[in-house]
């Protein structure tokens, strides 16, 4: 998955938007000053605005979804087609729970990278056993030559297979074989080959895939329906089964299976989004302007940057806060991890860790007087003495964003499964199908995917929504690693 980067506080990129060429974006002055009580009603003009502009009826979310569509035909006919790179992955062999061995992945993302092992017993015992270890990448290697990083990574491998012990079974004669994720796109031109990798320390490598494949493979090997995978947490993507014969742009041998996975990277898609002034800035001011505007739009590192900036205008020029605007309000990305004293708010603050959770502790506060939203405000932006009817607008900022960003994910997500539709001639709305969903943002923050799940509902109405089933599936780009591993090896025929 490819997560968009923003820039970091205190350093200003304004390029031109993509598509809005000769257009300046404006940024609010930021003036430093404490804030005092404020009754927010000249805020509410400017909320209306906001809801006006962030709205997702029915018909927008249909023309959303079939842009989608348009988009994945267009990417699979060839590679530049669209926004969506709509990659191949090489993979036509998903688990199928007869899987039997001793097989390992390595989970690749950021700073750290995880290694596992996975015990696998087939149908009857499924999996044995599991054994997991995380390793800090030191930064000077961050910094370093590829060589470097994955030597680092060999060792590490290396090590850990050291303490295997007798608790698993490897058959000798073999290699041991290793599904290898990556939480950023890679060009591959098979399923064990991508840029610059090198393996050493006896592996073989038996799969190269994204994060969301490995969440697509952890599914089926469960469920034999598993058809998509989405990943929405401080990233977002999308994989799914094509057949091969929707695939213009693959050459040479098609695969036996007739199927490929495909991993959209949808969060380039940008067609027909509502988006407004808050997201136009915060496109400009990222270091990848005009790239990855759904991700901007629907995912977690971006919805509490979007509310921040709403909320600074709204305290700017609607005397959100009595006519004040506190320093750290003006701060980019404040709106997202804080600690809390507050025993009530710790509690929601824990539950909603690491994604968006300021938005998602002041959408849970339930208190007549919003004192969670209230305590936020303070510890987080600087905001002191605000009145009930200001929390109230937060907290409809904050809903109106979330709810947008929920709603435009189940539009894609109808998108993805409108196109398998229209080429299986009715083997996906006329069937169960399930669309396995992983990452912190759906898992932890209730609202965000309810306002999915009614979007989903709505798009395809009772009768099919009854066929598609979504699932969660937890750690599915580790464990999912090892099972493609297993349904790919060398040593089975």
């Amino acid at each position: 998955m490819a997560a968009a980067a923003a820039a970091l506080p205190g350093v200003q990129q304004v390029p031109q938007l993509a598509g809005r060429p000769g257009r300046r974006l404006r940024l609010p002055v930021m003036s430093a000053a404490r804030c005092s009580i404020g009754g927010g009603t000249l805020a509410l003009p400017m909320l209306d605005e906001l809801r006006r502009n962030c709205a997702t009826p029915l018909p927008l979310l249909r023309r959303v979804a079939g842009a989608m569509v348009d988009d994945m035909r267009a990417g699979l006919a060839c590679d530049g087609g669209s926004d969506l790179p709509m990659i191949l992955s090489y993979i036509d062999s998903l688990p199928t729970g007869n899987e039997e061995g001793l097989y390992y992945a390595l989970d690749l993302g950021g700073t750290n990278f995880r290694v596992l092992r996975v015990q696998l017993g087939g149908k009857a015992d499924r999996i044995i056993k599991t054994e997991s270890e995380q390793v800090s990448i030191p930064q000077e290697l961050m910094f370093g030559t590829s060589e470097e990083l994955f030597e680092f990574i060999a060792s590490m491998l290396g090590r850990f297979v050291e303490t295997e012990g007798g608790r698993f079974h490897f058959p000798p004669g073999r290699k041991r074989e290793i599904g290898f994720t990556f939480s950023f796109p890679v060009r591959q031109t098979s399923i064990d080959s991508g840029i610059l990798i090198k393996w050493t320390k006896g592996f073989a490598v038996s799969g190269t895939v994204n994060d969301t494949v490995g969440t697509l493979a952890g599914a089926r090997y469960w469920d034999k329906d598993a058809m998509v995978a989405v990943i929405l947490g401080t990233g977002t993507n999308a994989c799914y089964v094509e057949s091969v014969d929707a695939i213009p742009k693959l050459k040479g041998v098609l695969p036996a299976s007739g199927k490929m996975i495909i991993n959209m990277e949808w969060g380039a898609f940008s067609t027909g989004l509502p988006l407004t002034e808050f997201d136009e800035a915060l496109d400009a001011a990222s270091i990848n302007p005009g790239e990855q505007i759904l991700e901007k739009t629907i995912s977690g590192m971006y919805l509490g940057e979007i509310a921040r900036r709403a909320l600074h205008k709204m305290a700017e020029t609607g005397d959100l806060f009595g006519g004040s605007v506190p320093d750290k309000l003006a701060a980019p990305f404040i709106l997202r991890q804080v600690v809390c004293r507050s025993t009530y708010y710790l509690v929601i603050f824990i539950f909603c860790l690491g994604w968006t959770p300021d938005l998602c502790a002041m959408q849970q506060d339930a208190s007549s007087d919003l004192e969670v939203v209230n305590s936020i405000l303070n510890t987080v932006t600087g905001v002191t003495g605000s009145s009930l009817s200001a929390r109230k607008i937060v907290t409809e900022v904050c809903d109106t964003i979330v709810k947008r960003g929920g709603r435009l994910a189940g539009a894609g997500i109808v998108g993805v499964l409108q196109k398998m539709e229209e080429d299986s001639e009715g083997l996906i709305f006329g069937q169960r199908t399930v669309v396995a969903l992983d990452g912190g943002l759906y898992e932890h923050y209730p609202q965000y995917q309810k306002y999915m799940k009614e979007a989903i509902s709505e798009l395809l109405g009772p009768e099919m929504s009854r066929h598609v089933v979504i699932k969660h599936s937890k750690d599915g780009s580790g464990i999912g690693a090892a099972l493609l591993a297993a349904a790919n090896s060398k040593y089975v025929q």
